[in-house]
Order: C-alpha cells, then sequence, then structure tokens
C-alpha cells in the first residue's frame, strides 16, 4: 500500500519561482500526493501559475494571511496524509524523493520523523554545493545550529498532531521550533539521500531577517535545562559543535560528490532569469 503524503506550499510574491517549485512536486507522480498551496493574496503571476497546475492540486487558496507559519499552518489543518512535509516557493524536491520518503516511511513504521540531505541552488536553480549532513543529536541541534535541511524533512502526521503543530509566534525559526519539539517525543532518523534542494540568494526571508532570527533560536535553546547554567554555555557549545561535526564526517559530508545524474535532473527546473 502506498503511503500517503500531504506536502504543503506557502508563497507570496514568489511568481518568479513558484512554477519550477509546483512542476517538482507534481512531475514526479507520486500516486499518494496530497498537494496544498497557500498563497498569501499575491498581486504577481502566482495565481496564473497555481491556476495552471490546479487541476493537480488537493487544495488551494489565495488570500491574505498573517504570514508564513499561519499559512503553513493553514495548509497542515487541511492535510490528511500519513506523512507530511513543507515545501518553500523558492525550493524544489528532487525527482523520486517523495518514492524514496514513502518507501521509508512504510519500512520503518516506528520512526517518527526522518530527514534526508539537499543541495544549494542558486537564484536561478542552478547547483553550487551539497549540503550532506549526519545523524542527528538533540544536544548538536540546541548548542550548535538547526543542521537539518528543512523542505528535506518529512514526519508522521500524528508526531505534528501530538506536539500542537506549528507555533505561530514564530516568523522565521518555525521550523526549529518544530523540530525541538519532536525530538522531545521522538529519535529523529536521517537519511543519506539527497531529497531536495535550497535556493541561496540575497533576498531570502532568513538572510534578510537575520537579527530576528537569532533572537527565535535563543528562545528555542533556552528550554534545554542545560541552557540555566550560563557559565557552561562555552563548554555545551564546543560540545554541540563536535557532536555535529563528527557526525557529519561520519556521514561523508565534508567534500561531498553528487552525482551528475543528480544534476543534471535540475535542467526542467532552471530559470533563464529572475523577476525583480
Amino acid at each position: 500500500m502506498t503511503t500517503s503524503i500531504s506536502i504543503v506550499t506557502c508563497s507570496y510574491q514568489q511568481g518568479a519561482y513558484l512554477d519550477a517549485t509546483l512542476r517538482s512536486v507534481l512531475d514526479q507522480r507520486y500516486p499518494g500526493l496530497e498537494y496544498i498551496v497557500i498563497d498569501g493574496g499575491s498581486t504577481d503571476a502566482s495565481v496564473a501559475v497555481i491556476e495552471r497546475h490546479q487541476k493537480s492540486l488537493a487544495h488551494w487558496v489565495s488570500e491574505a494571511d498573517k504570514g508564513q507559519t499561519d499559512a503553513l499552518i493553514k495548509g497542515f489543518s487541511r492535510a490528511s496524509g500519513e506523512v507530511q512535509g513543507w515545501l518553500c516557493s523558492d525550493d524544489l524536491l528532487l525527482p523520486g524523493s517523495l518514492a524514496r520518503i514513502g518507501a521509508f516511511f512504510a519500512a520503518h513504521p516506528h520512526v517518527q520523523a526522518v530527514y534526508g540531505d539537499s543541495l544549494w541552488i542558486d537564484a536561478n536553480g542552478r547547483f553550487l554545493r551539497p549540503k550532506r549532513e549526519g545523524a542527528f543529536f538533540r544536544h548538536a541541534f540546541l548548542f550548535d545550529h538547526n543542521f537539518i535541511p528543512q523542505p528535506s524533512m518529512f514526519w508522521r502526521r500524528r508526531l505534528y498532531e501530538k506536539v500542537g503543530g506549528l507555533d505561530p509566534r514564530f516568523n522565521l525559526a518555525m521550523d526549529s521550533d518544530l523540530w525541538e519539539r519532536f525530538s522531545r517525543h521522538t529519535r529523529i532518523a536521517h537519511i543519506p539521500e539527497y531529497l531536495s534542494c535550497m535556493r541561496f540568494y540575497p533576498q531570502q526571508k532568513t538572510r534578510s531577517l537575520r537579527p530576528q532570527g537569532r533572537l527565535e533560536d535563543q528562545e528555542i535553546r533556552a528550554r534545554s535545562p542545560l541552557a540555566a547554567w550560563r557559565g557552561l554555555q562555552p563548554l555545551h557549545r564546543l560540545t554541540g559543535t563536535a557532536l555535529r561535526v563528527g557526525a557529519k564526517l561520519v556521514a561523508g559530508g565534508y567534500g561531498a560528490a553528487v552525482d551528475e545524474s543528480v544534476i543534471a535532473a535540475l535542467g526542467p527546473y532552471h530559470l533563464v532569469s529572475v523577476a525583480e
């Protein structure tokens, strides 16, 4: 039996990227896909792009919302798949990733959440470098940084519901917040496969609003009982970094090679030019 997967894409004024994002999901022809698109009332070409694909979507809407986290919450409130994930409107899923995730969850019924690796791409969809990570360590996640590639993270719906879903208070670190709450209830797994692409360009929300993101990260880190021992913070950071670097070394994350066939698969999703 095919594992049902719900993917939510939220978007606002991302018409230049949105078609490639939607096609990267729909072109996979995954039989158990439920694809939900939440647009925040864009005035660019976004609605026209969505309408071109609407027959393949389980649900879509274009209306004003309170931002990215609010849009994601709205999307997941409609999601019925056994497995869930989200894809930002400027990122891509790599071909075959949904089939691999569906098969993984079917073969590992006790796993509640899993992440794969990702590729960094530029604004036009051209390959920059790989992002290959290692095993998950909660201490490294809290005291080093959020190393999980967001579009390569998938989880069971019952886990999302158990932790209460996304927290609307977070504007930038909503993923870190969710992963941290996941990690209180389950061991997050890792599979060494490239599943997605993340764009790297100056206008990215996380880059342009980095100071706010740091404040949100600090709030999440402060949840650990170890954070109360302020004099030991340098030691916690050192051990957290050592765990992450060690796991990445074991996984071959430094100097990792990417098969040419994976890079070639990006061809259909390149943008000739990006609208200003």
